[in-house]
Parts: C-alpha cells; structure tokens; sequence
C-alpha cells in the first residue's frame, strides 16, 4: 500500500504532501524535514529506492524521482513493486506535463487542486487505480467540464438576476 505521496521543492518547501495512513498533522513537518534531510544528501549516482525504516515505521521503502526544482517523493510498504513506484512517478509526471503543458513548480503552486484531482485520479485509500496517462486526463478533464458547468447553473431565477446586475 502507498503511505504516502510528496513533491518537495528543492528548498525544503512542501508542494504536496497526501498521507494514506493517518499522521498527525503536527508531525508532518517533522516528516518532511526528515525526507528532505535523506535526499538533499544523496549524490545523483545512488539508487532511487531508499529504505526508510527510521522515518515511517518497519518494511516502509521510499522511491523518488529529482526533476529540475522538485523531489517526486512515493513512501510505500512491502507489498508494492518499487519498480511500480518508480513507473507511477513516471505516470504522474507525464500527465501533469500533458496538464500544464511543460509542468514547472510554479504550476504545482497555483493549480494544487488540479494537482490533487490527478493524483486523485491516480490513487485512492493509498492502492493504485490507474495507470494510464491518456484515462487520467479524461477523467480530469471531464471534472473539469462539470466544474465548468456547475459553476454556470444559477439557483437564482434570471429575472432577478438582470434586475440587480444593471
């Protein structure tokens, strides 16, 4: 199961952080911290996949991805396939490519309910419910539309409406 999903910015800074297991909010910082602490001193020559015992508990692995300003950080217990992992980072920044067109830190920090709408799409309860770029974007582009269109539905009749507008 996925514990939990993070993009963090290469100066420490939270972009997004889902946990799937309860964590106190208190101690998400303190998670984070930690998180950062292991991958800001890592070479670029390592591993992607880090054993992360002493941060969140026995059997609990890390995968991430480090893309120009931003850390693409899965945590994920023994039952999951670490090359999965690797492949769903992947997946996830592939369609927020598709989403922004060039996905860049910026996007992440002005669209975050966009950004949890895919991951959304992507993960529920912390199990993997789909993989394919091309599906995750036309669910999001379908909530969208109905965002859209809910937005434009009026609970006030037009003839009061007109009256108040002028």
């Amino acid at each position: 199961m996925i514990q939990a999903v993070m993009v963090i910015s290469t100066q420490a800074k939270p972009r997004l952080l889902k946990f799937y297991n309860f964590q106190p909010p208190e101690k998400h910082q303190d998670l984070v911290r930690s998180v950062f602490q292991l991958l800001s001193a890592r070479p670029d020559s390592v591993s992607n996949f880090v054993e992360v015992d002493s941060i969140f508990g026995p059997g609990t692995k890390m995968v991430y991805k480090h893309l120009a300003t931003l850390y693409f950080v899965f945590v994920f217990d023994s039952s999951e396939n670490e090359l999965a992992m690797l492949d769903l980072i992947q997946v996830f920044v592939e369609t927020l490519d598709r989403c922004f067109k060039n996905v860049c830190e910026l996007d992440i920090v002005f669209n975050f309910n966009k950004l949890h709408t895919i991951l959304d799409e992507m993960i529920l309860g912390g199990q993997v419910i789909e993989t394919s770029s091309e599906q995750i974007m036309k669910s999001v582009e379908e909530i969208a539309r109905l965002e859209k269109q809910s937005s434009t539905t009026s609970l006030i009749p037009k003839s009061i409406s007109e009256r108040f507008s002028r």
